[in-house]
């Protein structure tokens, strides 16, 4: 299904700054905010981004209020994209908080993120039918130039992100596969089975995860296959696995799971949680070519 894209930013674009997960430190929001207007962007920063919930200290606020915040900036004709500060854990708790039927009835914009807001990537996809971009969070660590590079060129340049590729990346099954890209945050994915739907038939699945043991990263993706969610896949592109022990065993957990699936994979193509990471649109349609280890978008991201 061909998915609606956002218009590209631009100087003196509007920008909502939400978090709709965990709570960002102040001081990172701050750095970030600076960075946007660098950009030449106007930030609002949401009523709710920098409170803490009075019980449970890792979410950004109630429920309630980091759902209206993602409504509000969602819903505001003057904004021209949502910007996730941090993700976390929290986004699956008020996505069903959210009036999608509201937000389906205005204009749809640019929505940024990563992590936990895959849940979020996820329902925007499937309710609203628009493109995202899964992108570095911009009040986390990982949000250095080389990563703001990547996602500025996105947001307002797309048709300068069409082939992208990382510098370890190396194929694991051969062959080229070409659909339209989906996933995101592997613990994410496998949380939303059934309460979200599989990946869609002929899609190009990325995967990728951060400070998940190898026999926790084997559970989560035997779930997803015993519930059928990679079923019609065509094809897999592995991020980063950042604080999942050596590599060669998070290697070998994928290559005994997903191997098997005889469709085109590669491993750590540089998106997910590490310096200097890719900005992919979701939604889109691209050509997996996995002996020359890229992945090419058939159009930008937004438009």
């Amino acid at each position: 299904m061909t998915r609606t894209r956002p218009t590209r930013l631009a100087p003196g674009s509007t920008v909502a700054l939400v978090a709709p997960s965990g709570p960002p430190p102040p001081e990172l929001v701050e750095s970030s905010v600076a960075v946007l207007r660098d950009w030449g962007l106007r930030v609002r920063v949401g009523a709710h981004v920098l409170d803490r919930h009075p019980d449970l200290p890792y979410l950004a606020g109630g429920d309630a209020h980091r759902a209206a915040d993602l409504q509000q900036a969602w819903c505001d004709p003057d904004v021209d994209a949502v910007i996730c500060a941090r993700g976390g854990y929290g986004a699956m708790r008020m996505v069903d908080l959210l009036d999608w039927h509201a937000m389906a009835q205005v204009r749809p914009k640019a929505f940024t993120g990563s992590s936990d807001i895959t849940a979020l990537h996820t329902e925007i996809g499937e309710r609203l039918g628009v493109v995202t971009v899964f992108s570095p969070i911009t009040a986390g660590t990982s949000f250095d130039q080389t990563a703001q590079k990547y996602l500025r060129a996105t947001l307002f340049e797309p048709e300068t992100t069409l082939e992208l590729t990382g510098p370890a990346v190396a194929t694991m099954n051969h062959g080229t596969a070409t659909g339209l890209l989906t996933g995101g945050n592997l613990s994410l994915l496998a949380s939303c089975t059934g309460a979200a739907g599989p990946a869609p038939d002929g899609s190009i699945v990325l995967l990728e995860d951060v400070n998940e043991e190898p026999y926790q990263i084997d559970r989560m993706l035997t779930q997803l296959l015993r519930a059928g969610w990679f079923t019609g896949v065509a094809g897999i592109a592995l991020g980063s696995w950042s604080g999942c022990g050596e590599p060669a065993d998070v290697h070998a957990v994928l290559a005994d799971l997903l191997g098997g699936l005889g469709i085109p994979m590669v491993w750590e193509l540089g998106f997910g949680h590490v310096p200097a990471q890719l900005t992919i649109p979701l939604g889109i349609e691209a050509t997996l070519n996995a002996d020359a280890g890229t992945l090419t978008l058939a159009e930008p991201a937004l438009r």
